[in-house]
């Protein structure tokens, strides 16, 4: 099984970009799917979270109110839209399958069984 994360790229403060995560071997929107990141010298951060045949999504109060993790069915595609974007969301973004765990409204890696490589985001001020 291979995740793969894309869309990556330079873009100025408060402007958007649009990640996109998709998988071999399974159905992907069929699957709880995380979207995580890792700044330089940083641990890894759950960004968002979604179990989609549950309604049930999850972000990360930094990104809440400007990030949105969404489905395309057809494509089996997961997307992770992104706007209003900040010096401090630069990181490499994961997308990962498996369980959407989250402890003290903190979106944890734990539950996740799938990794895809990454996908770089700078943001410049």
């Amino acid at each position: 099984v291979q995740l793969q994360a894309s869309g990556g790229g330079l873009v100025q403060s408060g402007g958007s970009l649009t990640l996109s995560c998709t998988a071999s071997e399974f159905t992907l929107t069929d699957r709880p799917v995380g979207w995580f990141r890792q700044a330089p010298g940083k641990e890894r951060e759950g960004v968002a979270c979604g179990v989609f045949n549950m309604n049930f999504i999850r972000y990360a109060e930094s990104v809440q109110g400007r990030f949105t993790i969404a489905i395309d069915n057809y494509n089996d595609t997961v997307y992770l839209r992104m706007n209003s974007l900040k010096p401090e969301d630069t990181a490499v973004y994961y997308c990962a399958s498996g369980q959407c765990v989250v402890v003290d409204r903190v979106i944890v890696d734990d539950g996740m069984k799938f990794w895809g490589k990454g996908t770089l985001v700078t943001v410049s001020s």
